[in-house]
C-alpha cells in the first residue's frame, strides 16, 4: 500500500481548468491565424507559426496583416461565401454519348 489516499492520486493526474482553456485558446489561435494567413495570401505558414509561438497575440498580428493583391481575402472578402447544396432534379434523361457504360447494355456479352 502507497499509504496515500485515492482522490490524492487523481488529482495529481488531472490537469486544471485553467490549463485546459489556455491550452484550447493557444490551439484555436494557431488554426485560426494559419486559416487567416493562408486567405490573406501569405501561406499557412506563417500564420501557423505566429499563432503557436505567440499564442492569441499571434492572432492578433495575423489580423492586423494587410492581405496581398489577389488573395482570397481581397477578391471574395474577409469571410467565404457558404457554397450551397445543389439538389438533383432527377437521373440524367440520355446520357452523355460516348461513355461506354451508356452505349453499351448491361450484363454478359453473349
Amino acid at each position: 500500500m502507497t499509504g496515500y489516499a485515492a482522490h490524492v492520486e487523481i488529482t495529481e493526474a488531472a490537469i486544471g481548468g485553467k490549463a485546459l482553456y489556455l491550452l484550447f485558446v493557444w490551439l484555436i489561435s494557431g488554426a485560426t491565424a494559419s486559416w487567416m494567413s493562408e486567405r490573406k495570401g501569405y501561406g499557412e505558414r506563417l500564420g501557423l507559426t505566429l499563432g503557436l509561438l505567440l499564442s492569441a497575440l499571434g492572432l492578433l498580428i495575423v489580423l492586423l496583416l494587410p492581405g496581398r493583391p489577389g488573395s482570397k481575402w481581397r477578391v471574395e472578402g474577409r469571410l467565404p461565401r457558404r457554397r450551397r447544396r445543389v439538389e438533383a432534379v432527377g437521373p440524367d434523361p440520355g446520357g452523355a454519348p460516348g461513355r461506354p457504360d451508356r452505349d453499351q447494355p448491361a450484363g454478359p456479352a453473349t
